[in-house]
């Protein structure tokens, strides 16, 4: 299932690049989803997920008009491409691309790793030479393999891509209820990826489709300690997902509680939540009316388009 860290963060900037002019790939990586062992590696269960993400971008804006979709196994079939996969593998050691394994989520202290596992970021590397990209864009927890990717193109003369790198939206729990395995040599960046939002742990998690009830009951749930804006999820939202338009931002509240407030900037609410000005239950009932606005189109597209949504749903619950 898609969830609104790929969905708004990723999802929001491309439509940023499309609406500067660039022409934007939206990749579908079904065969590296095969060797990471997505719906225990069946490309027939991987293929029906790509295309329900397919759908979801489509519900967020990004139409076929306005980017292009390539599959995985659509480059994977051209003569050429595994003469690059082994020429980038050939420009790096086993241990480099051993550490590039984050990408597909891996501790990095694991020892038991498939073989099929090192040909991912040399793959990676080889889908952005592969398809002539002058920006390769994804989440930060990528960027080793974007590294990879410059350092092959500096090595074998082909023109290195610029990497372009999107925050990790943090998961419901924060990062100090999240799992402690090391993902990363920077201790930070290491807890950013082990608490991000993840389809794996649905109750720490907002999906596109989720209704405004259930978006309701996940935030008020959530780690969102008072006066605290470190590790703190909720404001992370408001920081990622609320002001993103530079629009001012208006919290609802009761009247016996001091009524509305609104906030021209990020950092006014910042300052604001601090000194103990917002109560962390408004903060919440808040980001979920923000929320449910901004995922409305995609409910509605679901609505009139419920069997791509049906069939992830039934792959979800095998």
């Amino acid at each position: 299932m898609m969830h609104i860290g790929t969905g708004l963060v990723c999802g929001a900037k491309i439509k940023d690049m499309v609406q500067a002019g660039f022409h934007f790939i939206i990749f579908l990586a079904d065969w590296h989803s095969m060797i990471n062992n997505k719906y225990g590696g069946d490309m027939e269960k991987i293929e029906t997920a790509g295309e329900y993400f397919k759908h979801c971008f489509t519900a967020l804006g990004l139409t076929e008009d306005k980017v292009e979709y390539v599959w995985a196994s659509e480059l994977a079939s051209k003569p050429n491409y595994w003469e690059r996969v082994i020429r980038i593998a050939k420009t790096t050691t086993a241990q480099r691309a051993m550490r590039s394994l984050p990408i597909m989520g891996r501790d990095m202290k694991t020892q038991d790793v498939e073989t099929a596992s090192l040909f991912y970021p040399c793959m990676q590397a080889a889908d952005i030479f592969e398809m002539n990209l002058d920006v390769a864009c994804a989440g930060i927890d990528q960027r080793k393999a974007h590294v990879l990717a410059r350092e092959a193109g500096d090595k074998l003369r082909w023109e290195k891509p610029v990497a372009l790198h999107t925050p990790m939206l943090m998961g419901l729990a924060g990062i100090q209820r999240s799992d402690k395995g090391s993902y990363d040599e920077d201790p930070k960046l290491s807890s950013v990826i082990a608490a991000k939002m993840s389809k794996s742990k649905p109750e720490n998690t907002i999906l596109l489709h989720d209704s405004p009830e259930i978006i309701e009951d996940k935030l008020r749930k959530a780690y969102c300690p008072p006066k605290i804006v470190e590790e703190n999820p909720v404001i992370e939202y408001y920081r990622l997902l609320a002001f993103r338009a530079n629009n001012p931002v208006t919290l609802d509240r009761d009247q016996k509680y001091g009524g509305d407030l609104k906030f021209s900037t990020y950092k006014e609410l910042e300052e604001a939540y601090k000194t103990g000005e917002i109560h962390p239950q408004d903060l919440k009932a808040n980001m979920a009316r923000i929320l449910a606005d901004l995922l409305r189109g995609v409910r509605e597209y679901f609505d009139k388009h419920p069997e791509p949504l049906a069939q992830m749903q039934r792959l979800e619950t095998r």
